[in-house]
């Protein structure tokens, strides 16, 4: 049975990267009946919303009663995928972060707990936030790794809270709450400066692999933090949607499940590949370690997604950049215009 065909969808965040990339796989591949997109287009681009007549669209935050009341009162599956991105933002401003990290899901699950219609409701947590602080040999996190009380950063520290809450509600209320531990995601509609200022450059360079494939495709040195000796488990999008979607539709309330390639890539690996795929000849450029960053190297155990969810990723590390370079070529000026709305402001945040 398709748990998403027919019935009534909940993205919350759905403009966003992810959340875009999820809401298109949704209409290509399960014919829902319909799609309620929650944005307030903080880290996100309208440009990602799909011109589709199934797909409903509200501006604002999930945390604002006004747009809760908009909500259809029998939603089917509900993925909460917004955040408040991403680590450098959330230390340079920890209540803004609590803000749109914390607040929203708390006053989401408290809506959503006399729901009557609820099948499923399908949470972004952050597999970092769980991972093992180590630079020496990392071995797989897996999804009943202890949690530490020790964190790098409020949006880690956020994305725990939220899946707390969401075991309280599945506890109290019978919330249909499944976790997805995401990796590291990439791929298109990742949009370099999409949304408003955040506090800190990192508005503009978001994650590590659209900011190298910018550089790179612009001639430019890539900044390797600690030598680009750390490492991370980076899964392509197509493969988070499809994972998305395995937790809806097989995952266990009250359980949490990696989404996960299960491979690690070093970031000095990973710049290398990105240049040979741009055919960028400048020299990377070595930098120390970040102040806040004691992360190191991890990745993600995948047997439990592979058992439960019959989920695994399928798209290779060459492949997933190969794809991701051509689409930013392909929308560099859309790219370029979302990063310039903040050089005043990068100018100046020193």
């Amino acid at each position: 049975m398709d748990l998403i065909k027919d019935s009534k969808i909940l993205v919350v965040g759905g403009a966003g990267f992810v959340g875009s990339n999820l809401v298109h796989y949704l209409l290509e591949n399960h014919d829902p009946k319909e799609i309620c997109i929650v944005d307030n287009l903080l880290s996100s681009d309208l440009s990602n919303v799909p011109n589709e007549k199934k797909v409903k669209f509200i501006l604002g935050s999930i945390a604002d009663y006004g747009v809760l009341s908009k909500l259809p009162l029998d939603l089917n599956v509900i993925f909460h995928l917004s955040c408040f991105h991403g680590n450098q933002s959330s230390i340079a401003d920890p209540l803004a972060d609590h803000e749109n990290n914390t607040i929203t899901s708390l006053k989401l699950f408290e809506y959503l707990k006399d729901f009557k219609d609820l099948k499923k409701v399908v949470y972004a947590a952050a597999g970092c936030a769980v991972a093992e602080k180590t630079f020496d040999d990392a071995s797989a996190t897996t999804e009943d790794a202890p949690v530490s009380l020790f964190h790098d950063s409020p949006y880690s520290i956020s994305k725990l809270i939220g899946e707390m809450y969401g075991n309280y509600y599945w506890n109290r209320y019978g919330l249909p709450f499944v976790k997805a531990r995401f990796q590291n995601v990439y791929g298109p509609r990742e949009i370099l400066g999409a949304g408003s200022w955040r506090g800190t450059p990192h508005t503009v360079w978001r994650n590590v692999i659209p900011t190298f494939i910018w550089k790179s495709l612009n001639g430019e040195a890539l900044p390797l933090d600690n030598g680009g000796n750390a490492s991370r488990d980076f899964i392509f999008v197509e493969d988070m949607a499809k994972g998305l979607v395995a937790c809806a539709q097989k995952g266990e309330p009250g359980e949490a499940y990696n989404l996960a390639s299960g491979v690690e890539t070093t970031i000095k690996n990973l710049a290398e590949c990105i240049n040979e795929l741009t055919g960028n000849k400048t020299p990377v450029d070595l930098k120390p370690a970040r102040d806040w960053d004691r992360s190191g190297k991890r990745f993600g155990a995948t047997l439990k997604s592979k058992e439960k969810l019959n989920f695994s990723a399928t798209v290779s590390i060459e492949n997933g950049l190969a794809r991701t370079v051509d689409w930013t070529r392909k929308n560099k000026e859309l790219i370029q215009q979302s990063m310039e709305k903040h050089e005043f402001m990068m100018k100046n945040s020193n």
